[in-house]
């Protein structure tokens, strides 16, 4: 397995605001701001990646997180509905809290993804997949019985390997929680 690292939960939580609290959407009006550089009103995934890295300041804090930061904008951008011609391509104002929410929720799907990629080449296979059987049965809440069936499960396009995108989806329907983290 990939070597674990240290990560301040609560430091990345506070970066990224998507309580519905008044103090959270005055941070959130910031942040917009601070990541819509050409005030345009929308965000490109071009934007919102520059935007983790130089105005949150998370991705050398996390680790490299383009496959979550992708997972999360793709998640979001289409999740409010507008009139705007934009809207399929692009995060807009009233996409950004659930952007932030879906950040955090891939960032931590991101980091137990890494702990299993012993080979450290954002794809596992059923050998990694096993020897993470400690970890996985820890985050899935008990044991998992057909680990080969299991691993069929998640490689959803039958590869062989599972790729973070499969993870992600396999990991939500099993709530998969990381217990350090702050959630």
């Amino acid at each position: 397995m990939a070597e674990q690292q240290t990560i301040d939960w609560a430091a990345i939580s506070s970066k990224l605001p998507y309580e519905k609290t008044a103090p959270a959407k005055a941070q959130r009006d910031d942040l917009w701001k601070g990541i819509d550089v050409n005030a345009n009103g929308y965000l490109s995934l071009a934007e919102v990646d520059k935007g983790v890295r130089d105005v949150l300041g998370l991705e050398d804090s996390v680790f490299d997180a383009k496959p979550a930061v992708m997972r999360a904008f793709q998640a979001a951008k289409n999740a409010a509905k507008t009139k705007s011609p934009r809207g399929d391509h692009y995060i807009e104002r009233p996409e950004f809290r659930l952007l932030l929410l879906y950040l955090r929720e891939y960032f931590e799907l991101y980091q137990a993804f890494a702990r299993i990629d012993a080979g450290d080449d954002n794809r596992v296979d059923f050998g990694e997949f096993v020897r993470a059987r400690p970890l996985v049965e820890k985050w899935v809440g008990g044991p998992v019985e057909d680990y080969e069936a299991e691993f069929a499960r998640v490689d959803k396009n039958g590869g062989g390997q599972i790729l973070f995108s499969e993870f992600a989806e396999w990991a939500i329907a099993k709530s998969l929680d990381l217990e350090e983290d702050d959630d």
